[in-house]
């Protein structure tokens, strides 16, 4: 395009570049010929592993952090650039880790946090009993998802069990404090 002394709109056009794209390659092409042109690769820096080095890493990698001395099974990017270091000799930022990590095919994992405390036989008994009806109500907006705790179904009502009362942390039990001040005032209004 350039031998045929094309203009540079007709070729930004053509080529569907914009034209500081084309005026560029003109540049290199009026300097250095047809080979100037020739792509120069992936831009950015060369990985400082080699290929070996990276089959290692791989190797340390699937085999575990425990392996490598930490107490748990969890890889992060400062435990990487560690195991790097120690082994190879080559220092990475997080980010360099984030990025030969992706280059090597590994890709971000969040582990599932639960709960110690976590019973997996009672979510298992609530999805079987109670997960049925909140599904046929269409959500949890009407339904009663503690039952026995004074919910809303009338069958329901007096066998439920709504525990002792327990003192209050004024002193008083809970709701002697409105029946005792209820008490006084009907003893006023007889009086007064």
């Amino acid at each position: 395009m350039f031998e045929e002394c094309r203009s540079t709109a007709q070729i930004a056009s053509e080529l569907r570049v914009s034209e500081k794209s084309v005026r560029e390659w003109r540049r290199r092409w009026t300097a250095g010929g047809t080979l100037a042109l020739a792509s120069a690769g992936p831009g950015g820096a060369d990985c400082k592993l080699d290929g070996e080095q990276r089959k290692q890493l791989a190797v340390v990698l699937d085999d575990g952090p425990v392996a490598q001395g930490w107490a748990d099974a969890r890889w992060t990017l400062t435990r990487v650039a560690e195991v790097i270091e120690r082994r190879f000799g080559v220092g990475y930022t997080l980010r360099g880790v984030s990025y030969l990590l992706h280059r090597m095919g590994y890709s971000l994992q969040v582990p599932a946090r639960r709960a110690v405390e976590r019973d997996p036989e009672a979510i298992e008994g609530w999805q079987r009993r109670r997960w049925p009806a909140v599904k046929a109500s269409g959500g949890a907006g009407r339904l009663d998802l503690f039952p026995g705790r004074g919910g809303s179904d009338p069958a329901t009502v007096e066998e439920q069990d709504l525990g002792t009362s327990g003192a209050h942390p004024g002193g008083h039990g809970v709701g002697q404090g409105l029946r005792s001040s209820l008490d006084r005032r009907a003893r006023l209004s007889q009086t007064g």
